[in-house]
């Protein structure tokens, strides 16, 4: 049965940093598309970063040059680097997987409904 589970949220000022892990178990395939999704208060649910089997990488404009996503292959996890959080980004975050079958991640990493696995979420609170 495949699981993901995030840990690593936290409370934080604005300006700082921190490393969101994701671990995914029972996983039967070497392809595949992870991402990390949030939802902020009052807010609809967003991709943040995906990264693929490829290595290709995705991110949200809102984000870039501030988080940095990574898969760790022996450890099966992802790691979601925040580094210079504003008040922005406040929200719970969540991982996601599917399988990337044709490249499927590169072109829409953010679409949330293809989504086939998530995480339980970690919450991140920064202030100002």
């Amino acid at each position: 049965q495949v699981r993901l589970v995030e840990s690593g949220g936290g409370s934080v000022q604005a300006g700082g940093s921190l490393r969101l892990s994701c671990k995914l178990y029972g996983y039967p395939y070497t392809s595949y598309c992870m991402a990390w999704f949030r939802q902020g208060p009052g807010k609809e649910r967003e991709g943040v970063a995906a990264v693929d089997s490829d290595g290709i990488m995705s991110y949200a404009d809102s984000v870039k040059g501030r988080f940095s996503i990574t898969y760790a292959n022996a450890k099966n996890k992802v790691y979601l680097q925040m580094n210079n959080l504003k008040v922005t980004d406040n929200a719970m975050y969540y991982c996601a997987e599917k399988k990337n079958e044709g490249g499927w991640c590169r072109y829409y990493p953010f679409r949330s409904s293809a989504y086939e696995y998530w995480g339980q979420g970690t919450l991140v609170a920064v202030s100002s």
